[in-house]
């Protein structure tokens, strides 16, 4: 069958991965992207240089390939998911800097439509909330502040989120490239009606949004087109003409890839943010309070004896990581992120302080894009090695905070974490998420879950194999993190954290 092919798309890189037969990421490129910060709280990226990046590293994992004299089976692509690029179909060009998920310009305008009564038909048709995370208000601010060469009726006019931005340009560009999208994207435009999967017509009108405008949607799992890359040099030989079989968002994507197909599996992805899904079976939930509902996938005619459509509950905190990299670039506690861990263990405890990273307000179960960062209960006594220790601390915490509301809200009980995403590599933060969540965690041989899942996916629909129950069985955890302490213990030092999140909520003007 040949090896499979993920992009995936992210918030700080762009990876291209090969997997084989077995799920096993056997090779990796990877390329960093520049973060744009034109004002405080906006968060931009260059469209022109992501796509740059994907065939940067299709062209590295892919010139491996051909030298190993490799064949391809299929390509997935996964992507950071609410993020909105806008551009010329007819030309290929960008319209305007990608807006980040993270970019909180549309706050004001979110709570304009919360305070008209609009949250309950949000709420009702795509389980999410009003927020600026998420892609509808973005497009909104476009065309009325964004200055596009294209009015709203052009129909090259086109709006999407990355996955289409790069299947468009994968598929063949302006020649003939598919612009298409899958539910577990839609899902989070704040666009979509996740119980009849298709975008809805009150809220593109609601938001101003023409529907023309929009990539169609398609399953996740199923023949998008064929890969157009004639001009990777050797990699083309390998990579030229392959089938790209699966899309998904890149939470969903690392929920499938870590294989949670039953209802109540869960799984946690340190990443930028933290973000916590819950497979919340074939039907569509309610949306809890504090958490959003998405689709998890779709997969079409590819499920076998499964339901094709999963839903997951979601939380999503937006800095995590992100935090790490603000106590290397803003701060410079540390000289590399990954000196967070030993600096963090030098010490047995924080010392009493207790670090709030709300740098771009509070996702989950908050919902709080007034809140700014804190760091409390700072003393004479208190160094490197607790800031530290109490950043590590703080992505537990916030994960506790969806997994409680999580617990509350699941018709299945939640028995187990599976953790991925580059923190994921520490084993202080795995062993603080068991004690906090009061959950087993489990961590696998590959922190790349998220492009294993668009890899697999793809995989599926190629028929490289046959069903879940398959690729559930080529799972494995190497290493594996119980709770310990007692419960009062774990449950004294979170009412410290929430004591610290209160001070941090509602601290700006909006």
């Amino acid at each position: 069958m040949g090896k499979l092919v993920a992009i995936d798309a992210g918030t700080t890189g762009v990876r291209a991965l090969v997997v084989d037969d077995r799920a096993r990421v056997v090779d990796v490129a990877y390329r960093e992207i520049a973060q744009h910060f034109p004002r405080p709280g906006w968060v931009e990226h260059d469209p022109i240089e992501i796509w740059q990046s994907v065939e940067a590293t299709l062209a590295e994992v892919g010139h491996r390939l051909a030298e190993a004299g490799d064949t391809v089976a299929a390509i997935g692509v996964t992507n950071q998911r609410e993020t909105l690029v806008a551009f010329d179909r007819s030309n290929g060009e960008p319209l305007h800097r990608a807006i980040v998920w993270q970019d909180r310009r549309t706050a004001a305008l979110c709570a304009e439509f919360q305070a008209a009564g609009h949250l309950p038909l949000v709420r009702r048709t795509t389980g999410l909330v009003l927020d600026p995370y998420f892609t509808a208000t973005k497009i909104t601010y476009l065309l009325r502040e964004g200055n596009l060469a294209l009015g709203p009726s052009s129909p090259a006019l086109s709006f999407g989120t990355v996955d289409s931005w790069v299947l468009w340009n994968l598929t063949g560009g302006t020649h003939g490239g598919v612009f298409a999208t899958d539910p577990s994207n839609a899902s989070r435009t704040m666009l979509f009606d996740t119980g009849t999967l298709a975008w809805s017509d009150e809220l593109c009108s609601l938001f101003d949004v023409p529907r023309h405008t929009l990539p169609e949607v398609r399953p996740s799992a199923g023949r998008f087109g064929l890969s157009t890359l004639r001009g990777l040099g050797p990699a083309s030989t390998v990579l030229d003409g392959v089938p790209v079989s699966g899309v998904l968002g890149d939470q969903q994507a690392a929920l499938f890839g870590q294989a949670c197909f039953d209802p109540g599996m869960v799984k946690v992805t340190y990443g930028t943010g933290s973000f916590v899904l819950a497979n919340a079976g074939p039907e569509r939930p309610a949306a809890p309070d504090g958490l959003t509902v998405s689709v998890a996938w779709d997969l079409g005619g590819f499920a076998g004896s499964s339901s094709a459509r999963a839903y997951a509950l979601e939380g999503s905190t937006f800095v995590s990581g992100a935090a790490i990299q603000w106590l290397r670039d803003g701060l410079g506690l540390i000289d590399r992120a990954a000196d967070i861990g030993p600096l963090a263990e030098s010490v047995s405890d924080s010392g009493g302080v207790t670090f709030v990273p709300a740098l771009t307000g509070l996702g989950s179960p908050w919902w709080d894009p007034a809140a700014r960062g804190t760091i409390t209960g700072i003393t004479r006594g208190a160094g490197r090695a607790q800031i530290a220790r109490a950043c590590v601390e703080a992505i537990a915490f916030q994960v506790r905070d969806m997994t409680d509301a999580m617990t509350a809200a699941s018709a299945y009980p939640l028995v187990a974490l599976r953790a991925d995403g580059g923190a994921a590599a520490m084993e202080l933060l795995l062993q603080l998420q068991a004690e906090q969540s009061r959950m087993p965690v489990a961590r696998p041989p590959s922190l790349e879950s998220t492009a294993l899942g668009a890899a697999t996916l793809a995989g599926l629909a190629e028929g490289m194999w046959g069903s879940l129950d398959e690729l559930a069985g080529l799972w494995t955890s190497s290493a594996r993190f119980e709770p310990e302490l007692p419960v009062e213990l774990t449950d004294a030092v979170y009412a410290v954290w929430q004591r610290a999140v209160d001070r941090a909520r509602g601290w700006a003007e909006v």
